[in-house]
């Protein structure tokens, strides 16, 4: 092929992105915030001339929307929710309630409208949501020739130092025994749920390993939140398939490529890598994801800006769990 042609088809492609973006301006992967300050995420593709997009909202998963078009210059798409109600007889019953979400896009910034029916069926719920534009996710590094600074010890084995609540009104189940970090978080049958915190360090990171060991009791559940925004799903999913739920995932994003939990009881060593918006992770010696994309935050993140350094936070407002011989190293530029 010559020179010549190779630039004409070069041209020719990027042209044809323009166009595509000019038509549609909401391609791509958003970071969202919402009116209390929760993290959310949008990600928005085009395939053969469909619109698919895929929504956090706060808490859970990313989930796509059940539809997404372009309407007169706005996105619109829909999310269908499953509810409880009582039917006529008084007898529980599932309700699906239809979410509707427009967004209207200015330049790197969107403006979203979430209405949907209020469960008692009086009215709806209208939520305005704000978002910007991630940058580009850089190119995976070569993780064979990252250079580290000297490990830090996160915790000290001794008490809470250097540690605090990310919500300071609510219950800290955290405390030290024999060493190690423990969450005591224990519901009460037939009393209030009790809201248990999670615990971040004081200090922020960027790019970093981090080492760490986790125990967790049967049916237990918990997380490690990378920059406070990617949690790595911890929780008891000994003999299970691979899942993006199951223990050593990025939560509800990247699966585990083998199963590597053990049984709840046992300590379980995580080993995380993450650098320039990939991760790497190593469960119990096992190598389960491999210098993988991040696409954006999961639920429970504490901001949506993929750009800013943040803390390690421990999920504690599930089930108790235990950590010990949690040690980082910052990636040297």
């Amino acid at each position: 092929m010559s020179i010549r042609l190779r630039w004409v088809l070069l041209l020719t492609c990027v042209l044809a992105t323009k166009v595509v973006a000019a038509d549609n301006p909401f391609l791509g992967y958003w970071g969202l915030t919402l009116p209390n300050g929760a993290a959310g995420w949008l990600g928005v593709e085009q395939e053969g001339g469909k619109i698919k997009a895929s929504v956090l909202w706060a808490v859970g998963s990313v989930e796509p929307t059940a539809t997404a078009e372009i309407d007169k210059g706005e996105l619109v798409m829909t999310r269908v929710h499953s509810v409880d109600k009582k039917d006529s007889t008084g007898k529980k019953i599932k309700v699906n309630v239809t979410e509707v979400i427009t967004a209207t896009a200015d330049g790197d910034y969107l403006s979203l409208v979430s209405k949907k029916p209020r469960e008692n069926g009086k009215g709806e719920d209208v939520v305005a949501v704000k978002g910007r534009r991630q940058p580009p996710i850089p190119p995976a590094p070569d993780i064979s020739h990252l250079k580290y600074g000297e490990a830090i010890k996160l915790f000290n084995g001794k008490s809470l130092s250097g540690w605090q609540l990310t919500d300071t009104n609510a219950i800290n189940g955290w405390s030290v025994k024999d060493g190690i970090l423990v969450n005591a978080a224990k519901q009460e049958e037939g009393k209030p749920h009790k809201n248990y915190g999670n615990l971040r360090t004081d200090r922020e990171f960027e790019d970093f390993n981090i080492k760490l060991q986790v125990r967790l009791e049967k049916g237990g559940n918990s997380g490690v939140y990378l920059r406070g925004m990617y949690e790595i799903q911890v929780a008891d999913t000994y003999g299970k398939p691979p899942d993006t739920h199951n223990m050593g995932a990025l939560y509800s994003r990247i699966k585990p490529r083998v199963s590597a939990e053990l049984p709840p009881g046992d300590w379980q060593t995580l080993d995380i890598t993450f650098v320039q918006q990939h991760v790497t992770i190593v469960l119990n010696g096992t190598l389960i994801i491999e210098n993988q994309p991040v696409l954006g935050c999961t639920g429970g993140a504490l901001w949506s800006d993929v750009t800013r350094p943040g803390p390690i936070y421990l999920q504690g407002d599930h089930t108790a769990s235990e950590y010990r011989n949690i040690m980082l190293r910052s990636i040297v530029k």
